[in-house]
This record gives C-alpha cells, sequence and structure tokens, in this order.
C-alpha cells in the first residue's frame, strides 16, 4: 500500500490494565493474537493507514499503560487525541468499574470533541466468564454519548470494526466542520495539499455564505 494518505488522525487505547489493548493493537496491525503480551510499561505505539469513507487515513496508535504508577506519564499523551479506544475486560466487573475514570480522563485532557469507542475485549469468552453484560455496557456508552462494540483481541471479531467505526466519526466531524483540522491540538493533519486547498475554499465559502454585510 502507498504511504500517501489524506489525514493523520491521533488515536489513543486507554483503559485498565489487563484489559487487552496491546493485543487489540496487535491484532489490529498484524491480524493475529499476541500470545505473551506482558503489561505495557508507559507507552507503546503503532500505525497504519486504512480506507475510511472513500478516504486514505493514517490511525497514529498511542497504547497507554493501565497501571497506575505509570498515569502521570500516560495522561500527556492525551493532549491532542482526535480519537480513543476505551477498553474494559467484559470477564472483569473491576476493569468495567474503572471506565468512568479513564472517560474522565480522556475528555478532560484530550478535549471535549475526541470521538470515543468503548471496547468490550474477551468477546470469546463471553459465554463462560463474562462478568459484564451487553446490556449494562451498552446503557453506559449511551449516556455518555460513547459509540460501543465487544470485540475480541483473541478471535479478531470486531478488532477492525472497532478502529474504523471511530475513525469514521471523526471524518464525520471534519466533514460537518464540527472539527477544524487545521485547529491546533485537533489531533488531525492533513496528508495531502490538496485536501487543504479544498478545506481552506470550503471555510471561505461558508465565511462568505454566513456574513452579513457582503455586496
Amino acid at each position: 500500500m502507498s504511504d500517501s494518505y489524506d489525514f493523520l488522525f491521533k488515536f489513543l487505547m486507554t483503559g485498565s490494565a489487563g484489559t487487552g489493548k496491546s493485543c487489540l493493537l496487535h491484532q489490529f496491525m498484524e491480524n493475529k493474537f499476541k500470545e505473551d503480551s506482558s503489561h505495557t510499561i508507559g507507552v507503546e505505539f503503532g500505525s497504519k493507514i486504512v480506507n475510511v469513507g472513500g478516504k486514505s487515513v493514517k490511525l497514529q496508535i498511542w497504547d497507554t499503560a493501565g497501571q497506575e504508577r505509570f498515569r502521570s506519564v500516560t495522561r500527556s499523551y492525551y493532549r491532542g487525541a482526535a480519537g480513543a479506544l476505551l477498553v474494559y475486560d467484559l470477564t472483569s466487573r473491576e476493569s468495567f468499574n474503572a471506565v468512568g475514570r479513564w472517560l474522565s480522563d480522556a475528555r478532560t485532557l484530550a478535549g471535549p470533541n475526541i470521538s470515543i469507542l468503548l471496547v468490550g475485549n474477551k468477546k470469546d469468552l463471553g459465554d463462560t466468564e463474562r462478568e459484564v453484560t451487553f446490556l449494562e455496557a451498552s446503557r453506559f456508552a449511551q449516556e455518555n454519548d460513547l459509540m460501543f462494540l465487544e470485540a475480541s483481541a483473541k478471535t479478531g471479531a470486531n478488532v477492525e470494526e472497532a478502529f474504523l467505526k471511530c475513525a469514521k466519526s471523526i471524518l464525520a466531524k471534519i466533514e460537518t466542520g464540527e472539527i477544524d483540522p487545521e485547529r491546533m491540538g485537533s489531533g488531525i493533519k492533513y496528508g495531502d495539499t490538496g485536501l487543504r486547498r479544498l478545506h481552506s475554499q470550503q471555510q471561505q465559502t461558508r465565511w462568505q455564505a454566513d456574513c452579513p454585510c457582503r455586496l
């Protein structure tokens, strides 16, 4: 695949330790399960170019550690993020109970416009070891204006869909003008000068249409 892209989105992966964030990232990047996964130390990084709504988008993904002792380090990576996967382990009530704290960090540090998708990982264990129901998590997502799905880093179920769904939300906000990629800290960069010119023309057209004093 070509390295050229239309947009670059800064992505976060956040949530408690042991929820499988690194395994989800590895499955997305390599299309295989990471058997020997250990807790992330600080922050790990990956990037991948995907097709989103006809646009080529480079996802720049920061996988943050979920352990409390790294929290002061990882919080700095929230700034300027356009999207986030907020991960809990559906076989762990404790990890789901902590979701509200991670959500607060994301919206406070990254900004209110960040697109967040709640991911219930370990869907493959749902029939036997589930501690959090789909309905409960879905209700939490609705109440907090989050997208939601369950996924499995082990089988790959819904892993790519999670990243694409969040990216589609960001792209929709760009197209409606809710997010301006030119704004500092938006978490978005243009990868093609033609797109930037088109955006500038659209902004100029909007300004002319909204200006009551034009001749």
